[in-house]
């Protein structure tokens, strides 16, 4: 079987994020499980974290990769990371799924295709219609 080492890995600021939404864990945890059924991942474990006075990170441990936000509700900012290997599944789709949850007013992203020999980095289109 040859494999490939192929894969996508889409790194997303977004900014103007209601503070209780990202400063609430078991909610992102719920949401980031949902992104990644969404793109079609298969989840290994969830891990997250509640900070104080503020702040959450969640770390989606995918079959393909991984999934990972990290918050700063006093700036409306969260940090938002998915990388997937091969071919199959699409981790831009988690991404437009957390975008449309998370509602920011501003969102900036990269994506990084990977394991092809020098990294090639292009800025996706994220789903604008769910912009404010």
């Amino acid at each position: 079987m040859e494999y490939s080492t192929f894969g996508r890995h889409v790194a997303v600021d977004t900014w103007g994020v209601d503070f209780e939404v990202l400063n609430n864990a078991e909610l992102l945890q719920a949401h980031m499980v949902e992104a990644a059924e969404s793109c079609g991942a298969t989840v290994l474990s969830v891990q997250s974290k509640q900070f104080e006075p503020q702040g959450a990170t969640v770390l989606v441990l995918l079959s393909e990769s991984h999934l990972s936000i990290h918050t700063y509700p006093e700036r409306g900012f969260a940090a938002i990371d998915c990388y997937t290997c091969g071919e199959t599944v699409d981790p831009q789709l988690a991404i437009d799924y957390l975008v449309s949850v998370l509602k920011p007013e501003k969102c900036y992203a990269k994506k990084l295709i990977r394991g092809l020999g020098e990294l090639e980095v292009v800025t996706p289109v994220v789903n604008q219609a769910e912009l404010v």
